[in-house]
């Protein structure tokens, strides 16, 4: 299997996992999963209104450039990398895009 391919399937299914488990989120508000494979953007969106409070967020934000899995935003306890890692995404292939370029070096994860 192509692996680009092999990583959507993985990311799809994590992502999906956390909006389902998202039972944080107070009544009123709902977590969705948004998928661009043409584009290779995979976002977790909160959303919704509780009483006079609306809340518009994006916990997860993954993309996947140069068959590298870019973690761009996570937002999540035990960190989004974690779970991708036991799916199968070796760390060699995860960035984590939301650490400054001089600290991905030290992580154990790809620099770029």
């Amino acid at each position: 299997m192509d692996t680009q391919l092999k990583y959507r399937k993985i990311i799809k299914s994590v992502l999906q996992s956390h909006a389902d488990d998202r039972k944080i989120l107070p009544d009123g508000y709902q977590s969705q999963v948004l998928f661009d494979d043409d584009r290779g953007q995979y976002l977790v969106l909160d959303i919704g209104w509780s009483r006079d409070q609306y809340l518009h967020a994006t916990p997860i934000h993954i993309s996947i450039t140069n068959d590298k899995v870019w973690i761009q935003y996570d937002d999540t306890e035990e960190g989004i990398a974690n779970d991708l890692l036991e799916a199968g995404i070796p760390k060699e292939d995860i960035v984590l895009g939301f650490r400054h370029p001089k600290i991905r070096q030290h992580t154990g994860f790809a620099v770029a």
